[in-house]
């Protein structure tokens, strides 16, 4: 029996930010690079984390499914606050992460300031629409078969992106085509299935931004939806898509730090 210690979803805090804690969460195919084109503009304000999901970016793809849910990847999240010391912290969510970071805000609403997130389908969709755990598995495996092949067909793959720049899109599809696809798997078995937090925005108990890409279309109705059920929530509807804070940084920039200056 090994004596190894259980893996841990590694993070990176940039030496540049002063302020609170802000832990920021990519979505799948994807790593700590999403944000590059944001830490300049926000470092005056907080102090970035940046978080890795398993089989992206650094981090390990652990053989346990255990470490795959949502209520285990949340809690090292939790394990990051208490080893950097904060009492709270500040939550930034893109996509799949946008997901994770609602359900870490809804569970643990006592450590969170406030939080943002972006467009998120996983996120509002009510779960049955995600998909049946079948549906899930059948994904699933077709991705462990298929290998990276797998992931440069998927349309969340940046290769798929339009609208982001041609260097800078390039440079994401390099970041997804480096992930585990066993981890991706494993997170679209295990975790996508139990994403939804829709039946619980009303427990949303911080100030929330969503910062929507208003140029995906299939997000719009989702994003009323949001308007409608969380709690004092504000948006920034800004030119772009899913990945807004790529397409839009200037804009996402902008609408984060008015945000930021006026919770803290």
């Amino acid at each position: 029996m090994s004596d190894a210690p259980a893996p841990q979803l590694p993070y990176r805090v940039p030496a540049a930010g002063s302020g609170p804690y802000m832990f920021f969460v990519h979505g799948m195919l994807s790593s700590h690079r999403q944000w590059t084109p944001n830490l300049a503009a926000l470092e005056g304000l907080v102090r970035p984390v940046l978080f890795e999901l398993w089989g992206h970016g650094d981090a390990p793809c652990p053989d346990a499914d255990a470490a795959y849910t949502v209520e285990a990847l949340i809690a090292e999240f939790e394990r990051a606050r208490e080893a950097l010391g904060a009492a709270r912290v500040l939550l930034c969510g893109q996509s799949l992460g946008a997901a994770l970071t609602l359900r870490y805000s809804i569970l643990h609403p006592q450590r969170i300031i406030a939080q943002v997130f972006t467009n998120s389908r996983s996120a509002l969709l009510a779960p049955e629409a995600l998909g049946s755990p079948a549906e899930s598995a059948a994904r699933a495996a077709a991705i462990e078969r298929g290998g990276a092949a797998a992931l440069a067909k998927l349309p969340f793959h940046p290769r798929h992106a339009r609208r982001l720049e041609p260097a800078l899109r390039a440079a994401m599809a390099a970041v997804a085509d480096a992930t585990n696809p066993r981890a991706v798997a494993r997170l679209m078995r295990i975790a996508r299935p139990r994403l939804s937090v829709l039946g619980e925005l009303q427990r949303i108990a911080c100030p929330t931004l969503l910062v929507n890409g208003r140029s995906e279309r299939v997000f719009q109705p989702l994003r009323d939806v949001a308007e409608r059920r969380i709690p004092g929530i504000r948006i920034a509807d800004l030119a772009g898509g899913h990945a807004i804070n790529l397409e839009n940084p200037e804009g996402f920039n902008a609408a984060v730090a008015a945000f930021l200056r006026e919770v803290l």
